[in-house]
Parts: structure tokens; C-alpha cells; sequence
């Protein structure tokens, strides 16, 4: 059997398309979500599925240490699970500001502290976040969004100098608009509408899901010693 990877925020979007391929080249997988029939219904072999929150450290951990028992060291943790609430600064909710850093932010920072420690003394393991296009430049209504995406811009590449002589890889990959459920979670409807209007103005098709999981599985699949450090993906007519 191949190493064990596990995948937050996989119930839906980019997580859903990574735990595909990484099931299909062999892996078995740690699934998490907030929704596990979801992430049942893909009904995949030597998977492990648990509905956590990953702001939840304890949980967070809990869930990781039962898949490594079962199935032996994770190998890859991909920090996938994300929150995309839009709005003006001016008119949002605070909460809304704090629930992205929670899960954003301090999702990513929980669980790569429950893998690393491990990685390090192995010399091996990687670890891939993923961020923003939107962590890279700024957009009308992203302003703590983007905070949040900066955040774990800094935080990878803080951590990847901190660890790269244990040859552990912390690398990161910030997609464009992309056709996932991240809209969704935005409350303003007039910001929704913009986006949208956004979005046809690359033909209404913004990138799919698949390519980002090829991109991540490409970048794990490469050597241990290989690292790619950052990666930037879009729909080729997302020209902003």
C-alpha cells in the first residue's frame, strides 16, 4: 500500500477532486469535512472518513493519529479547508472577519503542527496549502479574505525555510476563480451578483477543480529533494 494523505475540506470542490486522484494512484486517505456524507458517497477504498472542524485542534488530531494507526505515517497533508466570505469592510460582520482566520488561518496552522514535529524527525513528508490567487493581489470585497490568504502565504513560506534542512517540503498552490461551492458561503447577495458578472467575462467557465488536483499531485509525486515551492494556477482568461 502506498503512504497515507490526508485531505481537509473534502467533501466538496478541490478536496473532493484531490481525494479522487490520489485514490485512484493507490493512497489511502484521510477525508475531512464538516459533511461526511459527502465524502461517504465517493465510496472510496482505504479511506478513513471523519467529520471535523479544523479549528478544532483536539479533534483535528485525534482524527490523524486513527489513520495513522490503521494505515501508517502520513505522508502528505493537504490544508484544503477554506472559507470565502465576501464584503466591504465598512458593512460586514466582524464574525465573519473571524470565522475566515479561524478556519483559514487557524485550520492550516493546527494541522501542520500535528504532522510536522513527526515529518521532521523522519526527514521526510510534505505538506501543501492551499491558499489564493487571492493571497497573492488584491480584489474589490476580499479584504479579509485576502488577509486570511496572505496569512497563509507567509505562514508556508515562513515554515518551508524553517524545516528545509529536514528535508520535509511545505509548498503552496493558489488557484484563480475556480467552480467551487466558496461563493456560496458569501452573505451579500449584491456581491454574488458581481462576481458572477466577474466570471462571464471569461466566458462563464472558471478553472475546473480537476486541474488544481492534478497540480497537487503532480507537485507530491515529484522527488522528496524537489520542491515546488509556490504554484499559481487560473482559467487562462481570469486576466486580473
Amino acid at each position: 500500500m502506498k503512504k497515507l494523505i490526508v485531505i481537509t475540506g473534502a467533501s466538496s470542490g478541490f478536496g473532493k477532486e484531490m481525494a479522487l486522484h490520489f485514490s485512484a494512484a493507490g493512497h489511502p486517505l484521510l477525508l475531512l469535512a464538516r459533511r461526511t456524507a459527502h465524502m461517504l458517497a465517493l465510496n472510496l477504498p482505504n479511506t478513513l472518513v471523519k467529520e471535523v472542524d479544523v479549528t478544532d485542534y483536539k479533534a483535528f488530531e485525534t482524527a490523524i493519529h486513527e489513520a495513522e494507526s490503521i494505515y501508517g505515517k502520513v505522508d502528505l497533508l493537504v490544508n484544503n479547508a477554506g472559507l470565502m466570505l465576501l464584503g466591504n469592510i465598512w458593512t460586514q460582520d466582524p464574525a465573519e472577519w473571524q470565522t475566515m482566520l479561524n478556519v483559514n488561518v487557524q485550520g492550516v496552522l493546527n494541522g501542520t503542527k500535528i504532522v510536522l514535529a513527526d515529518m521532521m524527525a523522519r526527514n521526510e513528508g510534505s505538506i501543501i496549502n492551499v491558499s489564493s490567487i487571492a493571497g497573492k493581489k488584491t480584489f474589490g470585497n476580499h479584504a479579509a479574505y485576502s488577509a486570511t490568504k496572505y496569512g497563509v502565504h507567509a505562514l508556508t513560506e515562513t515554515i518551508r525555510e524553517e524545516v528545509s534542512a529536514t528535508n520535509v517540503r511545505v509548498m503552496l498552490v493558489a488557484p484563480g476563480a475556480a467552480e467551487t461551492e466558496l461563493l456560496q458561503h458569501t452573505t451579500d447577495n449584491d456581491i454574488k451578483e458581481g462576481y458572477n458578472e466577474w466570471k462571464e467575462t471569461m466566458g462563464g467557465i472558471s478553472l475546473d477543480p480537476k486541474h488544481v488536483a492534478n497540480s497537487v499531485k503532480f507537485m507530491y509525486d515529484l522527488p522528496q529533494e524537489v520542491s515546488i515551492r509556490e504554484l499559481v494556477i487560473a482559467a487562462t482568461k481570469q486576466g486580473s
